[in-house]
């Protein structure tokens, strides 16, 4: 057994961790969905996915020989290897992180450092295990000497800033707009276009879900808040469409009509459209929005949020990692069946419950230095009203 059984002492880390250990559950159940259709999905396995199930192919290793990974059985992807490097790096600096973070810090630790890897079975860098998108990274910081603020520019525009984005929203918590900035900044680094905005929507929806009080509907006012252009029209779109849904098993083709106007890669998931993933200002990933109308289908229950978005198909374990964090969120490390986190933890060699405390104390810390900044620019503000006028007589 590897989950952490220290009893969580106050609400802000029970929230954490009930968003990272949501999202990385999420992630676990949704790997071996994804890039499949709901018809393709309940003939492999006799029906829906109600848990953690086998891959979809035995013969994963050659499958799909540009991506010989071992998804299911309750392996975390690359979701959650990303959200965990993101927490190291704000340990590393404890506070607000920027674009220039993601280079001075995220990038060497791609790199430079081995971590188990559950999909491959054994140590590697993350650098050998990230997609293509992610690697891009690598490839436009390190090699390419890029402005961290621009480096997203030309990357294909899709989820990838997005799905290690929850570690934002919990340093902001409670401040949404906060998170949306700093993850805009920060997703400069790797992507562009709806891909930028979508993370930060998505960080913001993860900080009013850590608010104490806040709901779904309050989440959703949220993200249609602040979102722009076609994320806007797309999130507001399946939330609308997910009012009507009482159940996501019935509910999973009009979820997907509701965001297919705004989504560019099409009916078939793994070949693409030719103009798929090109920058808009009409477009959206799918991803978020569906999230979000998982949420809103499932009213809030993280347990059914996050099996909609395994059986939804497509991006299924990126679609569950974000229904999965904001229901943990809301609902804190209970809402999170106790198995489940158990058994994706043995199984990925990993405490998905660590990461919690850990951004619990970050945001502790960032809080502390907000509150200084605060002051000296309260108290700059307040010496205005005794100061003399500029050119006034002495």
């Amino acid at each position: 057994m590897t989950q952490a059984t220290a009893p969580l002492h106050d609400v802000l880390t029970d929230k954490a961790t009930g968003a990272l250990a949501g999202a990385a559950v999420g992630d676990a159940l949704g790997g071996a969905a994804e890039g499949n259709t709901p018809e393709a999905i309940q003939r492999r396995y006799g029906g829906f996915i109600e848990g953690i199930v086998p891959p979809f192919n035995a013969d994963w290793r050659n499958a799909r020989p540009i991506a010989p990974y071992h998804k299911g059985d309750g392996h975390i992807t690359d979701d959650t290897l990303m959200t965990c490097a993101l927490v190291d790096v704000y340990g590393t600096v404890r506070d607000h992180l920027t674009a220039h973070d993601v280079a001075a810090h995220l990038v060497p630790l791609l790199m430079g450092e081995k971590r188990w890897i559950p999909e491959f079975e054994s140590e590697a860098l993350l650098l050998h295990r990230i997609f293509l998108a992610e690697k891009w990274l690598v490839a436009r910081l390190h090699y390419g000497h890029i402005d961290p603020r621009e480096a997203g520019v030309g990357n294909i525009v899709n989820c990838g800033a997005t799905m290690y984005a929850a570690p934002i929203g919990i340093v902001n918590a409670g401040s949404p707009d906060g998170a949306y900035a700093e993850a805009i900044d920060v997703a400069g680094a790797h992507q562009s276009s709806y891909g930028r905005e979508a993370a930060g929507v998505y960080a913001a929806a993860v900080a009013e879900a850590m608010r104490p009080g806040a709901s779904v509907d309050s989440v959703v006012a949220t993200a249609l808040r602040l979102a722009k252009d076609g994320t806007r029209s797309a999130v507001a779109a399946v939330t609308e469409a997910a009012q009507s849904i009482t159940d996501w098993r019935g509910g999973l083709a009009d979820l997907r009509r509701a965001v297919e106007p705004f989504d560019t890669v099409g009916p078939d998931y793994r070949a693409p459209a030719m103009d798929a993933r090109i920058p808009s200002r009409t477009k959206a990933i799918e991803e978020l929005p569906i999230a979000l109308g998982m949420l809103v289908a499932a009213r809030g229950d993280y347990c059914e949020a996050v099996l909609g978005s395994v059986n939804y198909g497509r991006d299924s374990d990126s679609i569950a990692v974000m229904a999965g964090s904001i229901a943990g969120a809301l609902g804190g490390l209970a809402a999170v069946p106790a198995d489940w986190i158990a058994d994706v933890s043995d199984a990925s060699r990993i405490d998905v419950t660590a990461t919690g405390p850990a951004m619990a104390a970050v945001a502790r810390d960032v809080w502390a230095r907000d509150a200084e900044r605060a002051a000296e620019v309260a108290a700059a503000r307040t010496a205005y009203a005794g100061a003399p006028a500029l050119g006034a007589a002495e």
